[in-house]
């Protein structure tokens, strides 16, 4: 009986497959997922007991001047965060802007409505009640017009 590779074998066998093109069990792609289903391991071993093995890995993928999977992922997502944080940053913006008008607007309501109090209060100005903007006509219950 002949013995059976040890896991750093394993790995080491499957790191030249997946690196020269030709995978056996996984898709091929430059990442610890794709290296430990390609040597038969849990992927454990190389984040947990054979870390220099994963290192390796990774050096070997940047020396040819590919990016891991998971990198290329990582990139992509921080672009798409930056990008969120960015339109955040507009729309917080306007929105400080809606508030400082707001505020205003509601100080200048309150203070017509303090003018109009003490006015009502006082009896001797003279209000005039303004035009309603919305007239509805409502039919008249006997049918004239």
């Amino acid at each position: 009986m002949t013995p059976t590779p040890d896991e750093r074998d394993l790995i080491r066998t499957a790191m030249d497959r997946i690196l020269s093109g030709a995978p056996e069990r996984s898709n091929g792609a430059l990442t610890i997922v794709a290296l430990a289903l390609e040597a038969g391991v849990p992927r454990n071993a190389l984040t947990q007991r054979h870390t220099d093995l994963k290192n390796e890995f990774y050096a070997k993928v940047r020396a040819r001047g590919g990016t891991p999977d998971s990198e290329q992922r990582l990139r992509k997502q921080v672009r798409q965060l930056k990008e969120l944080r960015a339109a955040d940053a507009v729309e917080i913006t306007q929105l400080k802007t809606d508030v400082e008008a707001l505020v205003g607007a509601l100080h200048q309501t309150t203070a017509e409505n303090q003018l109009l109090h003490q006015q009502l209060a006082d009896r001797t100005a003279v209000l005039r009640p303004l035009p309603s903007q919305l007239t509805t006509t409502l039919p008249d219950p006997l049918g004239g017009q």
